[in-house]
């Protein structure tokens, strides 16, 4: 029994322990089993503490119940900081760094329950730079960046659920390229204290699981909002489906993903259309890109001017390119997103949900990098809840995500309809598979 327990998703093994019908320390070992036979060929982990994790879910296990992530084994990225592991950002600057203290999100989890089992890989700061990760699907492609370590180690079934960033694409893109369910929700709607700043005006917090209830669990926790647990629609939603106006570097596997989803959800009832691109919208990916350089060169200053020998080429040229940005160009940049962002908010009015591709096609081979996050940057810039849903596969038997948008402050909606969809381009396409099994694992 114990060797599948690492295989429930979040939610299902949440009910066992709410239920007392499964202990805290059967689902830790059996997550650690996992670990110790897969985590040299994954690399998902930075630090793992096996002893605490018992310790804790034996203490659970004596214990009242403490809330709906009671029992519940966690990654977290090694971007947010630890009381109890180190925290090193991905750096060599910061190899023997320990906070003394947990981020905001990682209390919440804690304080609802969950088991913190270890620290995730990240890239460096977040940026470019991939670390050893490798995607559990096939270990010579790329996890994708920055959330690599969080990603791998929900598709590989070693925790239930992992914590993640996004600057750029960082939640979205691993979560399309390794199969799993990822959740950016609206920008600012959980507290970034205790993460280390990329760029003010966009780092979001957010993560990973194999489902969208499972995401929703921990989302109710760290946006302190219970309706997140009630995920029922039974409307005819109104899509608008936004190819965006990167379409033309989108793979033959994604836009067959696209055009083939478009067609199951209108089979299924929901109204599906296509968004007409507003011209303006080819500028938003250098918009994004001048908005973070700009702000990473501020975020990452101490790094920059003290530590630039410890720096990466990389992203010595992100914070060389922002450096040259002024004060002034970086308002007018922002000044034009919230323009932009206003009409796109319109857009709402008459959808209740945008579909758009995750990333360009699958993962790429991971000696070629973490992959472009073209098609993410402009839902990360306006703020916009969103979530990137397995569905798809391409012709390298990897996984091909699509990428579900709602309104600005409409994450518990936002869910309930990505739950509605999910679900039924799952039934068009693997009726009787689960979205967890829908890829073998090594």
């Amino acid at each position: 029994m114990s060797t599948a327990l690492n295989r429930l998703g979040a939610l299902e093994a949440a009910r066992k322990l709410q239920r007392r019908e499964l202990t805290a320390e059967q689902l830790v070992r059996a997550c650690f089993a996992r670990i110790e036979q897969r985590e040299s060929t994954i690399h998902a982990w930075t630090a793992l503490q096996k002893q605490a994790a018992l310790d804790r879910a034996q203490e659970l296990d004596r214990g009242a119940l403490r809330g709906v992530l009671h029992g519940l084994p966690m990654g977290v990225k090694d971007l947010f900081d630890t009381v109890d592991l180190p925290t090193r950002y991905g750096s060599p600057i910061y190899e023997r760094h320990h906070p003394g203290l947990d981020a905001a999100s990682v209390a919440l989890c804690r304080g609802a329950g969950a088991i913190v089992v270890g620290k995730t890989v990240t890239t460096e700061f977040a940026t470019y730079q991939a670390g050893p990760t490798r995607n559990p699907r096939n270990e010579a492609y790329s996890p994708g960046g920055s959330s690599s370590g969080s990603a791998a180690a929900v598709a590989d079934d070693m925790v239930p659920f992992a914590l993640g960033t996004q600057t750029a694409a960082s939640i979205i893109r691993p979560a399309s390229y390794c199969g799993i369910v990822g959740f950016k929700p609206t920008f600012g709607s959980i507290s970034r204290a205790g993460v280390k700043s990329l760029a003010e005006s966009l780092d979001t917090i957010g993560g990973f699981a194999r489902s969208v209830p499972d995401v929703a669990l921990f989302a109710s926790v760290l946006m302190r909002d219970p309706r997140m647990l009630d995920l029922a629609y039974d409307g005819k939603p109104r899509i608008g489906m936004y190819r965006s106006l990167q379409w033309r570097h989108a793979l033959p596997e994604t836009k067959e993903a696209y055009a083939q989803a478009a067609a199951i959800l209108s089979r299924a009832g929901a109204v599906v259309e296509e968004l007409p691109l507003p011209p303006e919208h080819c500028v938003l990916v250098q918009l994004h890109a001048d908005i973070m350089a700009f702000e990473a060169s501020q975020a990452l200053a101490y790094e920059r001017l003290e530590h630039a020998a410890q720096l990466s080429p990389k992203i010595q040229a992100i914070l060389e390119a922002g450096s040259r940005i002024t004060s002034e160009e970086h308002q007018k940049n922002l000044m034009r997103v919230a323009e932009s962002r206003a009409r796109v908010d319109a857009w709402f009015d008459k959808y209740d949900v945008l579909l758009a591709p995750s990333a360009s096609g699958e993962a790429p081979f991971a000696d070629l990098g973490t992959g472009d996050p073209q098609f993410s940057r402009a839902w990360t810039v306006f703020g916009h809840p969103s979530l990137s849903l397995p569905f798809a596969t391409g012709p390298q038997g990897l996984p091909v995500g699509l990428q579900l948008v709602g309104a600005r402050y409409s994450d518990h909606r936002t869910l309930a309809l990505a739950a509605w969809v999910h679900q039924r381009l799952l039934a068009a396409t693997a009726p009787d598979i689960g979205a967890s099994d829908i890829w073998p694992r090594g």
